[in-house]
């Protein structure tokens, strides 16, 4: 391997420590800058990959560059001459380089003109070089400011870039004061010492040999020193391979872990309480619902713990689902607990439940039913008579199914015999606090998770690995649908037929949600799932330095005035609903909404799920550009729940061609909640995706893309799978088991336990 100039590679000191945990080479100003990107360790160094590559023979798309962030290019320099400051007469080196369509400045600040002098005869009018530093505006012009920079053929050793000059250039990630190639340097003086006994592998030969993998040495060589583009690929291919083998030897393990666990089998019975459901049910079951009905029937009636997630379409009827699955297991003595993420959703289920089951849910009580039990409710705000009733309920078993928020997992709650925990919304609440839930069983209770964001089967194997997948698609028959339009904030006829509209659909008797993402003007989002826009490229910058400050976001307590007295809406009566009011003010303001006292309803996000307003059907949503899309989709679930066609209408500030106008354009477009959860990861980074425990340090997702990847999560699930089976404990690869120590360090356990 051939030496660039001015790097310098050293022979590594053999010892019992592993090379990975030593310190990387470089001065301590050097590592003190790597531990800024959270490089602390020669094994994070290596982890620390290339973004981009780049082609010493090709220029770099200037329009492609974001403002703001650290980047090499490969560019043209068009012109160089010194200026001096008029104030100061410092000189200043200002030059232009070109990728042939556009230009960008560079400005070099120097201390004396011999200085500024020797830089312009180095930036020759013509050659190639490849700039390093931060892109940014300055009077309306792109610029780098002090850059770094190597000229193509005059600064490195002839031999060198003779043999050098067509390799792939690893472009990486950098930070101010380290840019790429300090990075680069970093990388070679590291990695080169290494041999393969140096690098362990967390993927065992027989799988490396079954699926024509290189070893884990070979990829880092390949993706940190290419010499050709195809070294870089496999390089990436087999890593891409590995983080997704690693998870899923994890989640191997868990379900292997979960079948050798006990719990109490809830077989369905004949005579009892489900039975009586079904027959007084006024509606037909979807396909759909029948279908996941028997397979956690199934699960129920096993002597092992049953671990299901359950998803469905917004209003596909998943609550009967659940509702049917807690029957079965109170028939077989047992209770079941539906932990919801609000107050507003717990005594929502609760209201629901208890009219689902009419005499059914009135156990012991006179009109019950002989055969009933009882529905608890556990909150926060509860009154202190109120919570030691529903708390002795739980304790001695007449509540067969007790509803609640974090509350349950309070010390005081306890179950006469737990059987069954369902969690509603599953990606409100951690690992932890479901492990609260379920310690209050007797031996492992049966689990089912539920989710109204649907979630593709690439994510779903990824982050849901462990659990079984019911899905329900299709909402039940006799709902009429949602149209979704786009409305420009600042178009004054369209926001003025918004507010009319909204008029004319309560004069109809219908409802109308308005939702805002704060509660007052002083307030940060209240509950809203906020996505900024990515990073514009430099056109997109452009553009906005042309357009004027943002504008503040809505808020409940602003809008609910304005509201009130908007001649538009004729004197329609306007209540509000926010996180601060208590939970009697809250039910009372939904029980106003639904009744038509006041039909225009305010609130932030605490609508976004189980609040059903039959008569609910147009959803406006304020600054609709900043939520995330699978929010937006929850929201708009809101309406349309009856018999009359539902109307969502999004009010946002989103120019063409932003991130923000895409996910507006793909909810208007559809109302498949699967189709929208795939355009969901498309338009989102991987770590977005995957949780904030996923970027960051060695050990995280970096390659694998759970879009694209699934074939690829298919056969690294099939051989976990074949490798826990022979090897549960992992005794014979010590190499993979340290890898899911790392995996799941840092609080990443959180990450593979959202199930």
């Amino acid at each position: 391997m051939a030496e660039r100039k001015g790097l310098t590679y050293h022979d590594s000191v053999r010892s019992h420590v592993d090379p990975l945990d030593e310190r990387p080479p470089g001065k301590p100003a050097e590592l003190k800058k790597l531990a800024t990107l959270g490089i602390e360790t020669v094994g994070d160094l290596l982890a620390h990959y290339p973004w981009r590559y780049a082609d010493s023979r090709e220029v770099t798309d200037i329009a492609s560059l974001a403002v703001g962030r650290n980047v090499s290019l490969v560019a043209q320099v068009r012109s160089a001459e010194v200026k001096l400051a008029q104030r100061t007469g410092k000189p200043r080196v200002e030059a232009k380089v070109t990728d042939g369509t556009r230009t960008l400045d560079l400005v070099i600040f120097m201390p004396h003109r011999g200085a500024a002098d020797f830089h312009v005869k180095r930036l020759v009018p013509g050659s190639l070089g490849l700039f390093s530093g931060q892109i940014n505006i300055f009077n309306g012009r792109l610029q780098l400011a002090n850059p770094t920079y190597a000229i193509f053929g005059h600064e490195v050793d002839e031999a060198v870039a003779l043999e050098e000059a067509e390799w792939p250039i690893p472009i990486y990630p950098a930070t101010a004061g380290l840019e790429s190639d300090k990075i680069r340097a970093a990388v070679r003086a590291a990695l080169d010492p290494l041999t393969e006994q140096d690098v362990p592998d967390p993927v065992p030969g027989p799988v490396r040999a079954e699926r024509h993998l290189a070893s884990r040495w070979s990829a880092l060589r390949g993706v940190h020193v290419p010499q050709t583009e195809d070294d870089w690929r496999k390089g990436q291919a087999r890593l891409r391979y590995e983080e997704a083998f690693v998870l899923q030897v994890e989640l191997a393990r868990r379900r292997a872990g979960a079948q050798h666990e006990e719990s109490t089998a809830r077989p369905a019975r004949s005579g009892g309480l489900l039975e009586a459901f079904d027959a007084r049910l006024p509606f037909v079951l979807t396909d759909g619902q029948v279908a996941a009905g028997e397979q956690i029937a199934a699960d129920l009636a096993r002597p092992h713990p049953m671990q299901r997630l359950l998803q469905g379409e917004v209003g596909s009827g998943k609550t009967v689902v659940a509702l049917r699955a807690m029957l079965q297991v109170v028939d077989a003595g047992g209770q079941a607990a539906l932990l919801a993420p609000t107050s507003v959703l717990a005594a929502q289920h609760v209201r629901t439940l208890r009219a689902l089951l009419g005499d059914l849910a009135e156990g012991g009580l006179l009109g019950g039913s002989e055969i009933g039990t009882r529905v608890a409710l556990l909150t926060g705000a509860q009154s202190t008579a109120e919570r030691r009733s529903n708390l002795l309920e739980a304790a001695s078993g007449q509540a067969g199914i007790v509803v609640g928020t974090h509350a349950l997992l309070s010390d005081p709650v306890q179950f006469a015999d737990l059987g069954l925990v369902v969690i509603d919304e599953q990606h409100k609440f951690g690992v932890e606090q479901r492990g609260r839930l379920q310690a209050k069983a007797a031996n492992a209770p049966h689990l089912l998770v539920t989710t109204a964001t649907p979630i593709p089967r690439t994510v779903a194997m990824t982050v849901f690995g462990e659990l079984e997948i019911s899905e329900l698609r299709h909402v039940p028959a006799g709902r009429s649908g949602i149209t979704t339009h786009v409305v420009p904030a600042d178009n004054r006829p369209w926001m003025d037929r918004t507010w009319s509209r909204v008029r004319e659909e309560v004069e109809r008797g219908g409802r109308a949600f308005v939702v805002c993402a704060r509660i007052d003007a002083d307030d940060e989002a209240d509950g809203a799932e906020l996505v900024p826009d990515e990073p514009a490229t430099v056109g997109e910058a452009q553009a906005a330095a042309q357009r004027a400050p943002k504008k503040p976001l809505r808020a409940v307590l602003e809008v609910v005035e304005t509201l009130r007295s908007d001649p538009r809406l004729g004197g329609t009566a306007v209540g509000l609903l926010h996180g601060r009011m208590t939970s009697e003010e809250k039910d009372r303001a939904i029980a106003d909404f639904a009744s038509g006292r006041t039909p225009v309803l305010v609130s932030t996000t605490v609508i976004e799920v189980g609040v059903d307003v039959p008569e609910a059907t147009v959803m406006v949503i304020l600054d609709a550009h900043v939520f995330g899309l699978s929010q937006l989709h929850q929201l708009r679930g809101r309406v349309g729940r009856g018999s009359a066609p539902g109307l969502c209408l999004l009010v946002a500030d989103a120019p063409e061609g932003t991130v923000a106008a895409q996910r507006l354009g793909a909810l208007a477009a559809t109302t498949d909640g699967f189709e929208l959860a795939r355009v969901d990861l498309e338009l989102r980074k991987e770590g977005d995706v995957l949780g904030s425990a996923q970027s960051g340090k060695r050990g995280t997702l970096r390659f694998l893309r759970i879009v694209s990847d699934g074939a690829l999560i298919e056969r690294a699930r099939d051989d976990a799978r074949a490798l826990v089976e022979a090897d549960p404990d992992l005794a014979a690869w010590p190499a993979l088991r340290a890898a899911i120590d790392l995996q799941l360090a840092d609080g990443r356990e959180e990450f593979l336990g959202q199930s």
